[in-house]
């Protein structure tokens, strides 16, 4: 047990099972990275924990007349981190029969153009934020749509309900709509116009965004860049190696660079709090590059196989030898579900077909203490503990009757954690808690 800075009113505390992170798996022994407390108090004030450890050495802290939420026979654990999806393509989810550049054509790019409509970005944001919570994801790296007004409706609905987002106006100068396309320096001014506005305000922060390079113009890759020069602390969004069709586009597009990545480095667009979305056919050059570079990149399993793009390589991204920084991503509309949960069903099996395995900590880092290194905001989110954000997902391992007669046969807390990757989606999530607050109940009426 451990505590931070004296404990101020007003004061709100969890009791439940913890369980948590505190390394890397992928470094170190996975039993070594686990944090639990089969009986645990986790105690908030001002959005912040200021007390987490087992019940009888933390309850002493309480204040007088504090009683706790108590979950009995739940998991209090982070808040699921997702680092790539699309809000504007809730919409469209599960469209059919499509690879990835028929698929934008098809039905993304249809999709987004209703954005210009700013009663309807409020309403779509309004549903995704919602719907984050209701599985337990805290924190997103978001794309909008070209329009900023898709941009003021996502954080001001975020700003309302306190999450902390990350998120960014879509840049596209060429190879897309009419409707759909900016030019350099109007994605740069009205980017920059949004950074002003957004960035830093609250727990809001601002991704530069271009969707990725086949629809963005040398000029506008590099106006990409000098937004991120100009605006220290901002961060960076695209997509990187997730078709092979659209590897072969950017090569033609851009013959001078040496490869997909390259493109991007070029224009300044590879470095600290840079996520690039799939990466799936990187070759080790680029993966050295983003080791250097302090890049992340996204595992997207559920987008990956629908759209049939590959198998995202895991254990070579990871490779102690030079470790990138990888999260989980859910990608919708590509992707299938919002549930990290339903996400790590699908990255065990994605990890399986490339010759490893994936272990139930080494997945819940990825989606929790992961994310938050991918994201730089380690210091901040990704595991129970003190002076960390109070976003928490209190995980129910017994939702379903099936899930419960599962648990029952569980003889170690990484078998249950491995059938809720396996078996759960959003009914496993009990409650959400935002910056200290229930913003989401399974059981409220």
């Amino acid at each position: 047990m451990s505590v931070s800075s004296s404990v101020k009113a007003p004061v709100k505390a969890l009791r439940g099972q913890i369980v948590s992170l505190r390394g890397n798996p992928f470094l170190h022994p996975s039993a070594e990275c686990l944090t639990h407390h089969p009986d645990g108090l986790v105690i908030i004030a001002d959005g912040h924990i200021t007390a987490a450890g087992p019940w009888e050495t933390t309850a002493p802290l309480l204040p007088a007349g504090v009683t706790p939420v108590h979950y009995p026979d739940h998991l209090i654990m982070p808040g699921f981190i997702d680092t790539h999806v699309h809000y504007p393509q809730i919409q469209m989810i599960g469209a059919y029969g499509e690879q990835l550049l028929e698929w934008l054509n098809t039905y993304t790019f249809v999709t987004e153009q209703q954005f210009a409509d700013r009663a309807h970005a409020d309403r779509v944001a309004k549903v995704f934020l919602r719907e984050l919570l209701r599985v337990g994801t805290t924190t997103a790296v978001v794309y909008c749509t070209v329009h900023p007004q898709s941009v003021e409706a996502f954080f001001a609905e975020s700003a309302r309900l306190n999450t902390r987002m990350i998120a960014g106006k879509v840049l596209m100068d060429r190879n897309a709509p009419a409707p759909l396309l900016d030019t350099a320096q109007r994605g740069y001014d009205e980017s920059a116009a949004l950074i002003a506005r957004w960035h830093g305000q609250g727990r809001q922060l601002y991704c530069v965004t271009p969707r990725f390079a086949p629809t963005s113009t040398e000029a506008q890759l590099d106006a990409a860049g000098a937004l991120l020069r100009d605006h220290p602390g901002v961060y960076l969004q695209t997509h990187l190696c997730e078709n092979k069709g659209e590897i072969e586009w950017v090569r033609e597009l851009f013959p001078e660079r040496r490869s997909y990545l390259d493109v991007y480095d070029h224009a300044g667009l590879v470095g600290p709090r840079s996520v690039f979305g799939h990466a799936i056919h990187m070759h080790e050059d680029d993966f050295c590059t983003c080791h250097a570079r302090g890049a992340a990149l996204a595992f997207c399993p559920t987008s990956n196989l629908f759209l049939g793009s590959g198998l995202f390589r895991l254990d070579a991204a990871t490779d102690p030898a030079r470790p990138v920084r990888v999260g989980l991503g859910t990608d919708v509309g590509g992707g299938t579900s919002l549930s990290q949960l339903q996400s790590l069903n699908e990255a065990y099996k994605v990890v399986a077909l490339s010759g490893g395995r994936l272990d139930a900590v080494r997945a819940f880092w990825l989606a929790t203490l992961g994310g938050a290194e991918a994201l730089y905001l380690d210091d901040r989110l990704g595991k129970v503990a003190p002076g960390y954000e109070a976003d928490l997902v209190v995980i129910d391992p017994k939702a379903t009757p099936f899930m419960a007669f599962r648990s029952e046969y569980c003889t170690s807390l990484e078998e249950q954690l491995f059938t809720l990757m396996t078996l759960g989606d959003d009914r496993a999530v009990r409650a959400t808690w935002v910056a200290g607050e229930c913003v989401h109940d399974r059981d409220a009426a």
